[in-house]
């Protein structure tokens, strides 16, 4: 099965990336299953009902997060209508939402999806590492497919999560600093693992933010509004090729298109 992961969403400009960008992807490279990281989908900071619905309209299966889900707060009053949308699994019993799915691909058969946060340099949540072994735990009962969204700051503990869930998950695929690595490669035991995705959304910009407004934050240390960027708008993310009876990963390919160069670049 061909699964595409998405980078982190960042507002308008990220969703129009979508918008545009997703069905050539999905016929291209003739994807079966879509996930994509929404935390940053409503200028930058969070979530809404509506974007919600715009990102399953274009072609989204499975949406994960992260520490900004919770930034518009009108989020605890719908993320329990949405199966599909995804909290870090290891936010505290009693959190609303859910950490995990399972669900039937468009193309046949079924993937489970896996949304953990980090602790370094983040908030102090439970072990992504315990959590893990007790999702995929439930998880491998129902399906053989499972993609691992490690929203996560430190490159050491991303890295420690693909080796620790290296031969029992399909993907460890990190998310949250916005800047695609080089690393993309298939472990050992045929876990595919990237550090980090990248986003969909403006790169004149710092992380997909306007660079005087953050610049401002660095120079004076006083807090002050952020606001999406609009020029330069790329797609970033990874086409995985898994095997639908063992579960493993053949091929983990790194995606980086951008926005007015598609029709020339792909012949569309």
């Amino acid at each position: 099965m061909k699964i595409l992961f998405i980078g982190d969403i960042v507002g308008k400009p990220g969703r129009k990336a979508v918008r545009e960008i997703l069905p050539q992807i999905i016929s291209r490279y003739q994807i079966g299953f879509v996930i994509a990281n929404c935390e940053n989908a409503a200028g930058g900071f969070g979530v809404t009902r509506d974007i919600v619905e715009e990102l399953y309209q274009s072609r989204i299966d499975v949406l994960t997060s992260g520490n900004h889900i919770w930034d518009k707060k009108e989020i605890v009053e719908f993320i329990e209508d949405y199966e599909t949308l995804l909290r870090p699994a290891n936010y505290p019993e009693g959190s609303p939402g859910r950490g995990s799915v399972v669900m039937p691909a468009p193309s046949g058969g079924h993937v489970g999806v896996l949304n953990l946060a980090g602790r370094i340099f983040m908030q102090p949540l439970d072990c992504p590492f315990r959590t893990a072994e007790r999702e995929i735990e439930k998880l491998r009962k129902k399906v053989k497919i499972i993609i691992v969204d490690i929203h996560a700051e430190a490159t050491s503990e991303k890295k420690a999560l693909g080796w620790f869930l290296d031969g029992r998950v399909s993907a460890v695929l990190g998310t949250h600093t916005h800047v695609q690595t080089a690393d993309e490669k298939i472990l050992p035991g045929g876990t595919a693992y990237i550090t980090d995705v990248g986003m969909a959304g403006p790169f004149n910009s710092v992380i997909g933010l306007k660079k005087d407004d953050v610049l401002r934050r660095f120079l004076t240390q006083i807090p002050n509004k952020f606001n999406v960027a609009k020029d330069d708008v790329w797609l970033q993310g990874v086409v995985l090729d898994v095997d639908g009876s063992s579960g493993k990963s053949l091929e983990i390919e790194k995606l980086s298109v951008k926005m007015k160069d598609l029709r020339e670049d792909w012949g569309f």
